[in-house]
């Protein structure tokens, strides 16, 4: 029987499985990585600060060098191989940040270096990822075929598998992120980070609770991929089944064996945050702090707006852990999260096929103050009776209050009213 390639990934982490990183080994890594990644800065958050009572800040590792914290582990765990290994070159497989991180840290320190991307990868991600100078290889529908295939190119060629999280230098380089936020914010109380395999939530803890014990360190998972939540109910690291997210940056369906004995001993609290609330947080950064951020780097955010986190005290620091999102996929984000917050609605009315009908109902739009972003009119579909029209909508409004008085103006009006599902929040 084949392994299951979050398995097989598993099984090709150096070490063992229960020896945790050490504060000694994140501030050696700092060392290495002086000069190579940049010190990233940490960003007031005014809409985060109201809503806990006290300061909250944003650590901006969406403005690190390849978009993401993974050039701290990936440059470590390379600039650690032999000259042999490094002379055999590197394979890792990604959906986008940790193979950009691979490929930028292996071309610094002169090792040729393979990508393996699902076939569906976002175009953006694959060409930045070429343009760091590594040779990319679009394999499989999924991260899990991409991940079989650079294991095998690995024991075919014997190039060295850069694992995305389950490895001590890994981890020592992402526990770097920790260092700086200790040093930014000395009076941190409250850590809260995205978790996928669990690299960079382990290295954190590492640097947080050796130096100041007293601050919390959370954990977020989307709720569609939480198997961090999971494998700590169940006492092991388990795999998820299926799972489905707009994170895909951390879209992990097992967490790592060194990463599962640091969360479960370091950790204090896993949550997980709903799609609603993560497009949420990504429309709230964009417009509030002026910063792009992917949906996985922003799902710390999300927690702390959604309110899962049970004791969230300040001074609070949420990390952005990567900021490489797919510009397609952030105008679907964005109006998923205008619809979350109320600003966006799109919904159906049927009214009878005379002239005139479409510019009353739309005159009737604009006296409640609402926008038209979009009219599709609809007379053929047979579902409807003759004589009747169907006209979908889709309307900018200034927040779930308004669009609540615009639908009740609608439907005292006579029209009948189907929102579409993105807008289930409302009635």
């Amino acid at each position: 029987m084949t392994a299951h390639p979050d398995d097989r990934l598993a099984s090709l982490a150096d070490g063992p499985a229960t020896e945790l990183v050490t504060l000694e080994d994140v501030e050696a890594a700092r060392k290495v990585l002086a000069g190579v990644v940049r010190l990233t800065p940490m960003e007031p958050s005014r809409p985060l600060s109201a809503a806990l009572g006290g300061p909250a800040w944003l650590k901006c590792e969406n403005v690190q060098r390849a978009g993401s914290y993974k050039i701290r582990g990936a440059y470590l765990r390379i600039s650690r191989l032999s000259s042999g290994e490094r002379t055999r070159g590197v394979v890792a497989a990604s959906a986008g940040n940790h193979g950009q991180g691979v490929a930028l840290a292996a071309g610094m320190l002169g090792a040729a270096a393979t990508v393996f991307m699902p076939v569906g990868a976002p175009l953006p991600k694959v060409a930045a990822t070429k343009g760091y100078g590594a040779k990319v290889e679009l394999v499989g529908a999924t991260v899990d075929e991409s991940l079989i295939a650079a294991q095998e190119h690995a024991e075919r060629t014997g190039a060295v598998f850069i694992h995305p999280f389950d490895h001590a230098d890994v981890i020592a380089g992402q526990g770097t992120v920790g260092l700086e936020i200790l040093e930014q914010c000395p009076d941190v109380r409250t850590i809260v980070t995205a978790v996928g395999g669990g690299g960079l939530i382990s290295g954190i803890a590492v640097a947080a609770k050796a130096i100041s014990p007293q601050v919390r360190v959370i954990g977020v998972q989307a709720a569609g991929c939480a198997a961090m939540p999971a494998s700590l109910k169940a006492g092991r690291p388990v795999r998820l089944d299926s799972y489905a997210t707009i994170a895909d940056g951390i879209a992990v369906g097992r967490p790592g064996d060194l990463t599962y004995a640091h969360v479960s001993k370091l950790v204090d609290e896993m949550v997980t945050v709903t799609e609603e609330d993560i497009a949420r947080a990504l429309v709230m950064l964009l417009e509030r702090n002026k910063l792009v951020v992917e949906p996985a780097g922003a799902v710390g955010v999300a927690a702390l707006m959604a309110g899962v986190i049970q004791a969230a005290e300040a001074p609070a620091v949420a990390v952005l852990s990567g900021g490489n999102i797919d510009p397609l996929l952030m105008m679907r984000v964005i109006e998923r999260g205008l619809a979350a917050a109320g600003r966006y609605l799109r919904f159906t009315v049927q009214c009878t096929d005379r002239p005139g009908q479409l510019a009353a109902l739309l005159t009737l739009i604009g006296q409640q103050g609402a926008n038209v972003d979009d009219v599709a009119h609809r007379r053929h579909d047979p579902r409807l009776r003759l004589g009747e029209v169907e006209v979908e909508l889709s309307v900018e409004t200034r927040g779930a209050e308004h669009s609540d008085r615009l639908i009740s103006a609608l439907r005292q009006a006579g029209y009948p009213v189907t929102l579409a599902r993105a807008d289930h929040g409302l009635r």
